[in-house]
């Protein structure tokens, strides 16, 4: 099955009370987070907060929900982005999100999360164990569902907080030339879910509580703005672009070719078509359907990183080497990219190549554990088994898998310089092993 670069990046909450670490996939795609990057930009700048420094990534999960868990990331699942109808409606939720940031509601939900003992704090466990020698700049964020009890207890938030945030993302919308009307649409979508059992509602709802006070509240907010704002064609191509990849690789290939009639442009149709065709393992029709969306934006380097992945896992390496080549020159610092092109090329042995590639994508992106297992492949097959055993160790910790990753630094440790850069980095694993037992 096609995994669209969709892999799990498993990051952990670690309960302080025994309980095991839960761990919750990221859907990484390069096409699909430069896309929700285009669509939040205006917001987070119009919101005060920076682009560059703020991400939102895509967890793979089929519920309605979107949250934050540090000021670095805003996690929407992948259910709700195929369930909003229109780019405002998205725009509105990264919206309230980053209201959440800019007013400072994360620092109150740490001190929360600390009192109620849900979680020895934020970040993956693998930034957990930077923290301990004092490395803050190595933090990351967490991502976790809404299942338990802790959880939330942990999401919850306090009126005041819901109430603020609604207004902010209703003035950061207005100063961001986003219809505001987005917001409505998106409570519209929840209305009724309050009769229902928590066991049935959605975790946005038990992350974001709504009242008919607060959606009557919403309504004014935007009923009082007196603003008329046009739709943008270019927030409408990118949403419809996210929705649509998104949805050719989770639903059934079936699904998609009866409804790419449906898509926006014909570059979007296309590229569901060739993914569609590549689930069911038909590489020429594949082919034939992105090398069409290729010829209408030929400078476009998501859809030749499409094409690139379904050679490479349709076992053409040569081929995807040359395609992931061409990715990489139209965008030289995307990690996910990069990443691709370090996975094919040791596919085609060519291993120091592959290392080089491989390297620098992992310093724009520590977080992607497929990364840190191409990585210890690439050590491995260069005769660097100490290096290899300290990207296992980080792949681990970031799966929560704390036994493992700690019996893999502690081989680290063995063979590397004691001192060095990766020595330490394998240092900060194993203590972050340890203390987890002795939780």
């Amino acid at each position: 099955m096609f995994h669209l670069r969709l892999m799990a990046a498993a990051l952990v909450l670690a309960l302080m009370a025994g309980t095991p670490a839960r761990a919750v996939s990221l859907l990484r795609d390069a096409d699909i987070e430069y896309g929700l990057s285009q669509l939040a930009a205006p917001i987070l700048r119009a919101a005060g907060l920076s682009p560059a420094q703020v991400k939102v990534l895509v967890v793979d999960d089929s519920s309605l929900n979107a949250f934050i868990a540090d000021t670095q990331h805003i996690f929407v699942n992948s259910g709700m982005i195929l369930k909003l109808g229109n780019a405002r409606m998205l725009q509105a939720v990264i919206a309230h999100e980053a209201a959440h940031i800019a007013n400072g509601h994360i620092s109150r939900r740490a001190g929360n999360m600390r009192t109620a003992r849900t979680a020895a704090g934020l970040g993956m466990a693998l930034a957990a164990a930077a923290a301990v020698s004092g490395r803050g700049d190595a933090a990351a964020g967490i991502a976790f569902g809404a299942q338990s009890s802790a959880m939330r207890n942990f999401l919850a938030h306090t009126r005041a907080e819901e109430s603020s945030a609604d207004q902010s993302a209703v003035r950061t919308m207005l100063r961001a030339g986003v219809n505001p009307q987005g917001a409505v649409e998106v409570f519209d979508l929840f209305r009724g879910q309050e009769a229902l059992s928590v066991g049935r509602q959605d975790p946005y709802m038990l992350s974001h509580p709504l009242t008919r006070d607060r959606m009557r509240a919403m309504e004014g907010f935007v009923a009082g703005s007196g603003v008329e704002l046009p739709q943008d064609p270019t927030a409408n191509y990118w949403f419809a672009r996210v929705q649509g990849k998104l949805s050719a690789f989770l639903r059934n290939p079936n699904w998609t070719l009866r409804r790419v009639g449906d898509s926006p442009s014909r570059d979007i149709a296309l590229m569901r078509e060739a993914a569609a065709y590549h689930k069911q393992s038909n590489l020429t029709r594949a082919l034939k359907a992105i090398d069409a969306a290729i010829a209408l934006r030929p400078r476009d380097p998501f859809l030749i990183d499409l094409k690139a992945e379904i050679l490479l896992e349709s076992r053409q390496a040569g081929a995807a080497v040359q395609s992931y080549r061409q990715a990489a020159a139209l965008a030289p610092n995307d990690a996910l990219i990069l990443g691709g092109l370090g996975r094919a090329l040791l596919a085609a042995g060519q291993f120091k190549d592959a290392l080089e590639v491989l390297e620098r994508a992992r310093g724009r992106d520590w977080q992607d554990g497929r990364l840190l297992r191409d990585l210890a492949v690439g050590y491995a097959r260069t005769g660097q088994p100490g290096l290899a055993s300290v990207a296992t160790a980080e792949r681990y910790a970031l799966q929560g898998r704390l036994e493992d990753a700690g019996i893999h630094a502690k081989r680290a440790m063995d063979q590397l310089p004691r001192g060095s850069a990766p020595w330490q980095r394998a240092q900060d694993v194993l203590s972050a092993a340890e203390q987890a037992q002795r939780r």
